[in-house]
């Protein structure tokens, strides 16, 4: 327990610093603590109790300075627009609102860590400050920082003329009460800096510390040990924002990319399901393809699969449910893949009048998407690993995609199939039917495929 005679124990001597009416440190502002010889708190002195809201002030003008709270004052829940700005599409509308709630009841009890993604200007980062000025009306500390200007404040710490130690700098930081990292992925990725961010990210994993991290990258293309943490569900809760960015208010439902116009014919409604050319078991699963159909057109979510024979009817149902979106005034973007990745190589080009990044942002931030052919695409190792970061990323994010292919799925590259095969966020439908030829019953003698199936 702290001792009352204070002097006794080494205290500096000047002008007091703490109350003089204080009983325990007589306005001194430190004790001792009375514990026998050997004792790790023997002779050591600590601040007296008469001194703890001026501590705490001093801390929390110190917590300021680094985050900045002042400068972001006016973004607030009650300034943003949950309803975006711009004619957005209401899947967009529907996705912000959902997302400004999230971090409204975050706000009010922050637990865990919220990741918000999204591209520039889309309001993540007006959401994490609406989250810090909620924590600091209500007494708690809280840091907010981007990621760049706090590896700059920590490398200043070690300025002779630095105020603050590297180490007090630090240790405020990774042991905030509430941290809030902006623009991760776009800091100077050097092995110092990743160093540093990864011991503040371990720190707070371990402690489960309440987090908010804004990033415009996928998780996937993160330093491998950050993307460990920020994989980990059970304490990380991932949010995209879909909507384009506000300073633009535009939200382009049109693309040079989309070709669904071309398949503007092919509707639910006009699909053949093939009576009286068909076998009893073929024309079941052709009735059950349509149905599946229609239900995911009225409510999509997560991935639908169609698969089977060239000619089956997986892109007139794709193209189907794209085209029922489109007339309940929902966006859609249909793109065959091979068509797509030439689209990608394209935008490397110095003549592009779009950016590679652009455009591909543009396929997988899509509010619903259409993939027709996979498996036709000239399979490279950038070819794969493009396809792959558009699956995972819409994946993660729950965003509606039909698939279209007349692969076998054990033909697919491993990464796209074990997401095709996950029956929680995916439904692979096989169409049986062969080939159509316009009614005229097909001539017996075609071809089998694999399995004995007719192709």
């Amino acid at each position: 327990m702290p001792t009352s005679s204070s002097t006794d124990a080494g205290l500096p001597l000047g002008d007091p610093v703490g109350d003089p009416t204080c009983p325990m440190c007589r306005g001194l502002g430190y004790v001792g603590v009375d514990v026998p010889v050997g004792h790790p708190h023997f002779g050591r002195l600590f601040p007296c109790a008469c001194r703890t809201e001026e501590l705490m002030q001093e801390r929390s003008e110190s917590l300021q300075r680094i985050s900045n709270i002042k400068a972001l004052e006016r973004y607030t829940f009650e300034t943003f627009y949950p309803e975006g700005k711009g004619d957005l599409s209401p899947e967009r509308i529907s996705n912000l609102r959902q997302v400004y709630e999230r971090a409204m009841a975050y706000a009010q009890r922050p637990d865990g860590w919220l990741l918000l993604r999204g591209s520039y200007g889309c309001g993540k980062t007006h959401l994490a400050a609406a989250i810090a000025n909620v924590a600091v009306r209500r007494g708690m500390s809280v840091i907010f920082v981007t990621v760049p200007d706090l590896l700059d404040h920590l490398r200043s710490a070690f300025s002779p003329s630095s105020t603050e130690t590297y180490d007090e700098r630090f240790d405020e930081v990774r042991t905030a009460p509430l941290l809030i990292l902006d623009d991760l992925g776009t800091e100077n990725t050097t092995p110092w800096a990743l160093e540093k961010l990864f011991q503040i990210f371990n720190y707070r994993y371990m402690g489960q510390l309440p987090t908010v991290i804004t990033t415009n990258h996928d998780v996937e293309t993160m330093e491998p040990r950050l993307r460990s943490r920020l994989a980990d569900l059970d304490l990380v809760e991932m949010l995209t924002i879909l909507a384009p960015d506000f300073r633009r208010g535009v939200d382009r439902a049109d693309s040079d990319l989309n070709t669904l116009h071309l398949y503007s014919e092919m509707t639910l409604e006009a699909f053949d399901l093939r009576r009286g050319e068909l076998g009893r078991e073929e024309a079941e699963n052709l009735a059950r393809a349509l149905e599946l159909a229609r239900n995911y057109a009225t409510h999509p979510e997560g991935l639908l699969a169609y698969t089977g024979a060239y000619g089956s009817g997986k892109t007139h149902l794709a193209a189907g449910i794209a085209n029922a979106r489109v007339k309940a005034g929902q966006p859609a973007l249909f793109v065959v893949v091979p068509d797509l990745l030439d689209h990608l190589r394209a935008a490397f080009s110095p003549q592009s009048a779009v950016s590679y990044d652009k455009r591909f942002d543009e396929v997988r931030r899509a509010p619903f998407l259409v993939l027709d052919d996979l498996g036709t695409e000239s399979a490279t190792p950038w070819a794969q690993e493009k396809l792959y970061q558009l699956f995972n990323y819409r994946y993660v994010a729950k965003l509606p995609t039909v698939v279209t292919t007349s692969r076998p799925l054990e033909d697919l590259d491993p990464k796209l199939r074990i997401r095709l095969l996950d029956v929680a966020r995916c439904t692979v439908f096989s169409l049986r039917a062969p080939a159509y030829l316009g009614g005229i019953a097909s001539e017996p003698t075609r071809k089998t495929g694999r399995g004995g199936r007719k192709s």
